[in-house]
C-alpha cells in the first residue's frame, strides 16, 4: 500500500479530515504525527501512521472522545501515566484520549515524545508478548464442538492467535450456555473458512 506525506494529496485522507466531528483535534494530531516523519495512510477507515512498513499510531474519532492510539503502546514507558487500554483484553494497543483541542495543545510535547519512542521501538523490531493468548480458557460448549468436529478443530488451530482469541472472548462473553452454543453455531462457517470474527 502506497503512503503519502503531508505535501501530497490523498483523497481518503482529505475525506477523513473534512468530517466535522473532531475536525480540529484530528488535524492537530495529524500534524504532530507527520512532524515525527511518519508515513500516512488510511487503514480501517482511520488515519494510520507507520515507519518501515510497521504500524506505529492511529487516530481514533469516537463519539465521546478523540484519541491517538499506539499499536505497541503497552511497550511505551508512559512516564506521564496518560495511556489507557481501549478494552479489558487489549494487550498491545494503548490510547491517548482527548475531549477538546486545548488538551492536545497542552500535551503536544508529550505526544511527540511518545511517538518518537514508538518509532524507535518499531525500528528496533520490538514485539509485544502475546503469551496470554495461549492461556485462554475455552468455554465447555466450544471444547465439545471441537472434540466432535475434526474439521472445525483443524480450522480453528490454523487461525492466527489473534483470531482465535477473538472467537474465544466472543463465546465466553455470553452468560448463558444456550447463548454460547448459539454464538458458536453462527461462527462455525467463518471458522471453517479461515475467517476472523469480524472478517468481511
Amino acid at each position: 500500500m502506497r503512503t503519502r506525506t503531508m505535501n501530497e494529496t490523498n483523497p481518503k485522507v482529505e475525506a477523513l479530515l473534512s468530517q466535522p466531528q473532531w475536525h480540529d483535534e484530528r488535524k492537530r494530531l495529524r500534524a504532530i504525527a507527520l512532524s515525527c516523519q511518519l508515513r500516512e495512510s488510511v487503514k480501517w477507515g482511520k488515519l494510520c501512521y507507520s515507519v518501515q512498513n510497521g504500524n506505529v499510531a492511529i487516530i481514533f474519532s469516537m463519539k465521546d472522545y478523540c484519541a491517538l492510539g499506539f499499536f505497541k503502546g503497552s511497550l511505551l514507558k508512559d512516564p506521564a501515566d496518560i495511556l489507557v487500554a481501549p478494552g479489558e483484553h487489549s494487550q498491545a494497543m494503548r490510547q491517548f484520549r482527548f475531549t477538546q483541542l486545548s488538551e492536545i495543545e497542552a500535551q503536544a510535547a508529550i505526544l511527540e515524545a511518545y511517538l518518537l519512542e514508538a518509532i524507535e521501538l518499531e525500528k528496533a523490531g520490538a514485539k509485544v508478548d502475546f503469551s496470554e493468548k495461549h492461556e485462554l480458557t475455552y468455554p465447555e460448549e466450544f471444547q465439545t464442538a471441537l472434540d466432535g468436529n475434526a474439521a472445525l478443530k483443524a480450522a480453528f488451530e490454523a487461525l492466527t492467535p489473534g483470531r482465535q482469541r477473538g472467537y474465544i472472548l466472543h463465546f465466553s462473553g455470553a452468560k448463558q450456555s444456550s447463548t454460547r452454543a448459539s454464538r458458536i453455531e453462527k461462527c462455525m462457517p467463518d471458522i471453517l473458512a479461515g475467517k476472523g470474527l469480524n472478517s468481511r
